[in-house]
């Protein structure tokens, strides 16, 4: 079958960007913390990715210019929109041999030269007493459709409710426009923000380790695992957590020459629970990666988590060298993007939470909030619950012995 033209030419741009680099397929994976596999299903053009960051990255480290990753997220926007293309429903056909109804024989007209009866006047309804006034007459007020509801208040009361209904709606209407203005900088998971400072960013959540592995608490026995690639649409539509620990890239960059200090990263807890009941389901067989990015951890279960800066490792030479953690502060501007790989565990909680990142730049500071789309990100512990391994050879999910991390 052949494939897609927009799928194609996005795949034909994946693989220039590559070409031009020169690095292998394991090489680029190591910094974009993707598979080889999955790198080489863009280029060939079998699989479509979920986000355009994790291709807007691999640009940037290819060294494509601003045209080019405008082009390249064109192309993958509508590689996008095929992959997503709806199935059309089937046409309803009428069913056969429909016997048709017989129309209603027409009542005859009456004959000519005969006059007809009148039909009887109906008696008149005797009209109702008026009842007696208990107010003294004033100027007439007009009673309002709702004002016969059951249940609602009348008179000068009911005018006294509608002001307060005024009021009300146009509190709600503030209150929606300012919730508004607070979440929508991170409305989206992979799309570049626009808030009102000098810098833009890009959050990838649902990662694997290393594009390894993950542990996913579902309440019900899901389908066989997804690819990395596809995993975000795959425990959307479980309504998985992820389970003992949730990994978020944000990727950071200035708009223009100027650069901008990044002063601190803050994680924001707004709601514990207890642990779920749920089994946890556990994603590929772990690979071991060649290198462990530098990161910083998050122990959710803290009364007031803190960001860390851990050393990362990297095992891909004949000897193996360490990334030394770097700290705040970080400084980005458009040429110079930085990455910051948050892990955030927990072993107690069902933790909700998000992370603000404070900036300054030309005498000017602020504060931007991260989020999944909008919502929390949502970490749950797995310690104790039962475990699930995919057998690929039976094609089914197989118990294992209860996680105890």
């Amino acid at each position: 079958m052949p494939k897609d033209a927009a799928v194609e030419e996005f795949a034909r741009l994946v693989r220039a960007l590559k070409a031009r680099d020169g690095r292998s397929y394991e090489a680029l994976g190591r910094r974009l913390s993707a598979s080889a596999s999955t790198l080489h299903r863009y280029c060939s053009g079998a699989t479509v990715p979920e986000e355009f960051a994790v291709v807007d990255r691999l640009a940037l480290l290819c060294g494509a210019d601003e045209e080019e990753r405008r082009a390249l997220e064109v192309a993958w926007s509508r590689a996008d929109r095929t992959r997503r293309r709806p199935v059309p429903e089937p046409v309803a056909v009428p069913e056969p041999d429909a016997v048709p109804m017989p129309e209603p024989d027409a009542e005859p007209e009456p004959e000519r030269g005969r006059e007809q009866d009148p039909a009887p006047a109906p008696e008149p309804e005797p009209e109702p007493e008026p009842e007696p006034a208990t107010e003294p007459a004033s100027e007439p007020e007009l009673e309002p459709v709702h004002a016969r509801v059951p249940g609602l208040p009348s008179g000068r009361r009911r005018r006294r409710w509608a002001w307060v209904g005024v009021v009300c709606g146009a509190l709600a209407a503030v209150a929606t426009v300012t919730l508004g203005a607070v979440l929508l900088p991170g409305k989206t998971r992979e799309r570049a923000a626009e808030p009102p400072a000098p810098l833009t960013w890009t959050v990838a959540s649902h990662l694997w380790k290393n594009g390894c592995g993950h542990t996913y608490l579902v309440e019900r026995t899901p389908p066989p695992p997804p690819e990395s690639a596809d995993a975000l649409s795959w425990a959307a539509a479980q309504g998985a957590v992820d389970g003992g620990e949730t990994l978020v890239r944000v990727s950071v960059q200035g708009k223009g020459a100027a650069a901008v200090v990044l002063q601190a990263l803050h994680v924001r807890v707004v709601e514990r629970g207890a642990a779920l009941p749920w089994a946890a389901y556990r994603m590929g067989g772990g690979c071991g990666g060649a290198v462990t990015p530098r990161r910083f951890e998050v122990d959710l279960d803290r009364p007031r988590p803190v960001a860390r800066a851990l050393d990362g490792y990297d095992a891909s030479g004949q000897e193996g060298r360490t990334l030394p953690a770097v700290s705040f502060p970080y400084t980005v501007s458009a040429a110079e993007p930085e990455e910051l790989l948050v892990s955030a565990g927990a072993a107690r909680c069902d933790c909700r939470w998000y992370l603000e990142l404070e900036w300054s730049s030309e005498g000017r500071r602020g504060t931007v909030r991260i989020t999944d789309g909008g919502v929390p990100f949502r970490t749950a512990p797995v310690t104790g619950r039962p475990s699930f391994e995919y057998d690929t050879a039976n094609r089914r999910w197989s118990r294992q012995e209860a996680s105890a991390s």
